[in-house]
């Protein structure tokens, strides 16, 4: 059975219990974004090319209250939090600039505030999620944007010189310095940009957005959680970042976007063969990643679930960032008739997997991952759904 999303006004109220237990008062305002499923173009972002992710039901909130002095209070509900789960730090100037430390989670948070675009109050604040951690759905980016979004909510509403990019950029470069994560801009620019009822294909070069409709209600997509958690800040992420950037520059290119397959076949010689699959699954992902917004553009279900499927295989055997709980769950789901296809999303090493399948073979694809799969998965009905936004208390 799949598990039931938590309703946007539950988490308000669990998040605003949390803030009057912890800090003796009512929280005034609050915001959320989304976490995202990326339905095809893995570990494009970096290398200038195309992602096609949604916006996901499953979102973080945070609500709080401006107060006096300079000091700031955040409390996280998730049991998860990886050691205390309220955290105190100044708020950043000149001659005290933020720095990461510890809990983990709370480099998140801390990155943001020192990212943001404005000044920032003091505050107290709460958050809650109902974003899976460390599943490959983008918890961090929920968790980044969310904040960003609670403090513009907190200075008295967005600043409209600021674009919507800059944003999601100020929220990657929080990940960047304050999470030791190199990562691309899709995961903070769907939770700033999702739209209800459609995918977004993401040109990382120049960043155009283009809303491609997602709404056939007889199409599903069923995320599955491995359960299988990952950490990708260790060596894996950025070796395999630094292979594409060195080979790009090899190549004379600006970056692999600008490469074709046979720019690839033409350095073969000057590359080992690790890189050179690695290369080759960028190359080809970019190339299956606008293919695929052309196919869902034009209902070409069948068509989408076959390019799912190429995109797992490089990942898994090219790109080398899939394990086996994910590819047993993508063998059991393809083994279901009415699925069109399924791949690992995300980062890799663990997390999740998502599904384009008919509405009426759902329970099937379920009931058969859970015969199959020797873990204890969680399943995901989920609708595209909205970028972040303010919520009113």
């Amino acid at each position: 059975m799949a598990s039931e999303i938590p309703a946007l006004d539950s988490l308000v109220q669990q998040a605003s219990a949390g803030f009057k237990k912890q800090f003796g008062a009512e929280p005034q305002v609050a915001a959320r974004a989304p976490g995202r499923v990326n339905l095809i173009g893995e570990h494009t972002d970096y290398n200038d090319g195309y992602v096609f992710p949604m916006a996901l039901p499953l979102v973080t909130v945070v609500v709080g209250r401006k107060i006096e002095g300079n000091v700031c209070r955040v409390s996280t509900l998730e049991q998860s939090a990886n050691g205390s789960c309220v955290v105190e730090f100044q708020v950043p100037s000149a001659d005290s600039p933020l720095k990461p430390g510890a809990p983990k989670w709370a480099n998140y948070v801390k990155g943001v505030v020192a990212k943001f675009i404005g000044t920032v109050p003091a505050f107290e604040a709460t958050i809650v999620t109902s974003v899976p951690l460390g599943g490959g759905v983008s918890s961090s980016a929920s968790l980044e944007v969310a904040t960003y979004t609670f403090l513009e909510n907190l200075v008295g509403g967005p600043d409209p010189n600021i674009k919507p990019s800059q944003k999601a950029v100020a929220c990657q470069m929080a990940e960047h310095e304050f999470a030791g994560m190199p990562c691309g801009i899709m995961d903070q620019y769907i939770a700033v940009m999702g739209k209800k009822g459609h995918a977004l294909l993401i040109d990382c070069r120049s960043l155009e957005v283009k809303l491609v409709p997602l709404s056939n209600p007889e199409v599903v997509v069923l995320i599955i959680n491995s359960n299988v958690k990952h950490e990708l800040t260790g060596s894996e992420y950025p070796t395999r970042r630094r292979q594409c950037e060195t080979t790009a520059k090899l190549m004379g290119k600006q970056s692999l976007r600008d490469a074709s397959e046979q720019d690839l076949e033409d350095f073969k010689d000057k590359l080992d063969m690790e890189t050179y699959r690695r290369i080759r699954h960028v190359i080809t992902e970019i190339s299956r990643t606008g293919e695929a917004a052309k196919a869902l553009e034009n209902n070409e279900y069948k068509k989408f679930g076959q390019l799912m499927v190429q995109s797992h295989n490089s990942l898994r055997d090219d790109y080398e960032v899939s394990c086996p709980e994910l590819d047993e769950l993508v063998e059991a789901a393809m083994e279901v008739d009415g699925v069109y296809g399924s791949r690992m999303t995300g980062g890799g090493f663990g997390g999740c997997t998502v599904s384009l399948v008919k509405r009426e073979s759902v329970n099937k694809l379920i009931d058969h991952v859970q015969s199959r799969y020797k873990g204890k998965p969680t399943f995901f009905i989920c609708e595209p759904s909205d970028g972040a936004g303010f919520i009113k208390l």
